[in-house]
């Protein structure tokens, strides 16, 4: 667990560090400092694949040895559980799909599951909306399309489920009512909902991040952002805690918030604007505030570098941000400052997947299906190009010493 001060990210489960209970990891930020990972494999060379039934953008998790992932299944929205050998344990379906409306990049299920150790929580574009037993059978499900109406997205679903102690949490952010609620654990019963509704630029009010869970003096919270504002809630009841504006003050429009924000040094880092038009920024936001910090807690800004799709990830704090089209940043937490600049070797394929650092060791899935690994602690050293033969758009996952990578058609595991 990343501790500072009276702050520190919260894992969204109690496992150890050889589990992935979501889809950044047991941090939070798409990093863990243990293991032994492979370098330089491709598809003829690992551990062993798994073909999938249908495309799916939602990345894996692991718990205990064991695998889940979602995919559509003969039209259904469907979890999958496989054994660290490859095998498939169980599939449940869960109901209809709904089609996606970017074929090539997007999928029925785009958000990643997440668990607590007692349950898998799934949510779907379809809207359904379920809590799994480890052996896959269903404990309860709902239907949020028909309990609140279709998401008014201009793409496809993208926010993932979150697990407190109490509560799964769903953040809706969209060209409609928008909100972050709690759904008990137990029975999927909805506990709060708390509005959250700001007037923005065009498709600015349109959310693909997934919520920060963390702890702030004691109390744990979640950190949202979307519709060109950060806000803190109190995990427990929604209560908003602190919010801050003025991330795009010229009022900037097609600004939607894809790329989650991370917890680093007593810092929100929160990727603005869109690096595929040159508009990427990268804003910090002292945490620990009450009411409006817009003025009071902005510790610094770059409006030089930013990202698209891909989430930032942190590493010994450090920032490591995989730009649109293969540009590696390492900027330094606490004051914004860069470290180094570096990239990829140049393609015309970009990147979706959000990259995850391994013990030093940074991962990067190109849309074309090449999976690159670097060096990267104290400089940028490429280490391989790894041409996996099908497109990927989830992020790799690396875990127990082992890389797993989800494609369009096949789950593949990677170790030494």
């Amino acid at each position: 667990m990343l501790v500072a001060s009276a702050l520190c990210v919260v894992a969204s489960s109690k496992g150890d560090d050889e589990d992935w209970s979501n889809w950044r990891g047991p941090n939070g930020n798409g990093s863990t400092s243990i293991g032994d990972y492979p370098v330089k494999w491709d598809r003829t060379n690992v551990a062993w694949s798994a073909r999938l039934p249908g495309k799916g953008s939602s990345t894996p998790i692991v718990w205990k040895e064991r695998i889940y992932l979602t995919a559509p299944v003969e039209g259904q929205d469907a979890v999958l559980a496989f054994d660290f050998a490859g095998k498939r344990l169980w599939q449940t379906a869960l109901g209809a799909e709904t089609a996606p409306k970017h074929r090539t990049l997007g999928s029925s299920c785009n958000s990643s599951p997440v668990t607590d150790g007692q349950r898998i929580y799934v949510a779907f574009k379809s809207g359904n909306f379920a809590a799994l037993g480890m052996d896959g059978k269903v404990l309860w499900q709902t239907n949020m399309v028909q309990q609140f109406g279709r998401e008014q997205l201009f793409w496809d679903q993208g926010s993932s489920p979150v697990v407190t102690d109490e509560h799964v949490i769903i953040a809706r952010l969209h060209s409609g009512e928008s909100w972050i609620a709690g759904f008990d654990k137990a029975s999927g019963e909805l506990r709060w909902r708390q509005p959250r509704n700001y007037k923005v630029p065009s498709e600015n009010d349109n959310g693909y991040a997934t919520p920060v869970l963390y702890e702030e003096q004691g109390r744990k919270a979640l950190l949202v952002w979307g519709a060109d504002h950060l806000t803190a809630h109190d995990a427990a009841n929604g209560k908003l805690v602190w919010s801050c504006d003025a991330f795009n003050p010229e009022g900037t429009p097609n600004w939607p918030s894809i790329a989650s924000p991370l917890i680093s040094d007593n810092l929100a880092i929160v990727p603005v604007g869109r690096d595929d038009q040159h508009q990427g920024q990268l804003h910090a936001i002292k945490l620990g505030g009450t009411g409006d910090v817009t003025m009071t807690h902005r510790a610094w800004k770059r409006d030089d570098m930013g990202v698209f799709v891909s989430s930032p990830a942190a590493y010994k704090g450090r920032i490591y941000l995989l730009r649109h089209r293969g540009e590696v940043a390492c900027i330094n937490a606490s004051d914004g400052k860069t470290i180094w600049n570096d990239a990829f070797p140049k393609d015309r394929s970009s990147y979706f997947a959000s990259p995850v650092i391994a013990n030093g060791i940074l991962y990067a899935a190109r849309e074309d299906g090449v999976v690159f690994a670097a060096r990267v602690v104290s400089k940028f050293e490429l280490l391989s190009e790894n041409p996996m033969g099908e497109r990927i758009i989830a992020t790799p996952v690396p875990v127990a010493n082992r890389i797993l990578i989800r494609g369009d058609q096949n789950l593949f595991c990677v170790s030494r």
